[in-house]
């Protein structure tokens, strides 16, 4: 039986390097109101980080 016991998301965002401060807040803050990460939260371990591809 496959049990999921930690999930790892890497968000690549085709952005200008200027945008750096404003995705760290809302990266910060985004799985808080994201519902899935919310109803998986309790059984599975979510850890997410961001790569900024240059425009």
């Amino acid at each position: 039986m496959l049990v999921i016991r930690r999930v790892h998301v890497v968000y690549k965002l085709r952005a200008p390097e200027s945008a750096r401060e404003t995705i760290e807040r809302v990266h910060e803050m985004h799985a808080d109101f994201c519902p899935v990460a919310r109803s998986l939260r309790p059984a599975i371990d979510i850890s997410t980080a961001f790569e900024i591809i240059p425009e």
